[in-house]
């Protein structure tokens, strides 16, 4: 990559950053542009969707996470890592109003091509996931995507209101109606 199109590709993660922070993820993408000191269509050859752009922004977050996974699989309690990492997903995919709905966008398992962050932090966490199962802390029968699906959910919802996620996730693991299932 030259190294004007890397500039512009980072002013324009800047300057999303910055205007996500403040008006989240359904900010202006002309303002954006704007603020990056570029025109629109730069913008476009970068990133050609929004959610494009949203991706990019996760990469960070997701990496963090993968890191994160990997240095928790060898903890010795396995069902405290995982519960301590699936926080971290939260607190990290919250970062502004709309970046949890773009984490759960990214992780849909009928993408056919998830962005390599995404894959590496989905396989990270799908380890220790599958280790907190064989340590008995995870009931066998529960998919590490549905438990995804379950932890983006309550992010998403917690978004504006940061002190009710770990409630909603101590809620999610210990369950609703103990010993009944769907």
């Amino acid at each position: 990559m030259r190294s004007d199109v890397r500039r512009n590709r980072a002013r324009l993660l800047a300057a999303a950053r910055e205007m996500f922070e403040r008006d989240g993820a359904g900010a202006s993408l002309e303002g954006v542009a704007r603020l990056a000191g570029v025109g629109i269509g730069t913008l476009y050859r970068h990133f050609p969707t929004r959610q494009d752009l949203l991706e990019a922004m996760l990469a960070d977050a997701f990496e963090a996470l993968a890191a994160d996974a990997r240095e928790r699989r060898v903890s010795p309690v396995p069902g405290e890592a995982l519960a301590e990492w699936l926080r971290a997903f939260i607190e990290r995919t919250t970062a502004f109003r709309g970046m949890a709905a773009a984490a759960l966008m990214s992780l849909r398992e009928d993408r056919a091509d998830p962005f390599p962050a995404c894959r590496a932090m989905r396989e990270a966490g799908e380890a220790l996931f599958v280790r907190a199962q064989e340590a008995g802390d995870v009931p066998a029968d529960v998919a590490f995507a549905d438990a995804l699906r379950l932890v983006g959910a309550i992010a998403t919802v917690t978004e504006r209101e940061p002190e009710a996620a770990d409630r909603l996730l101590a809620l999610a693991a210990a369950g609703l109606i103990p010993g009944k299932t769907g």
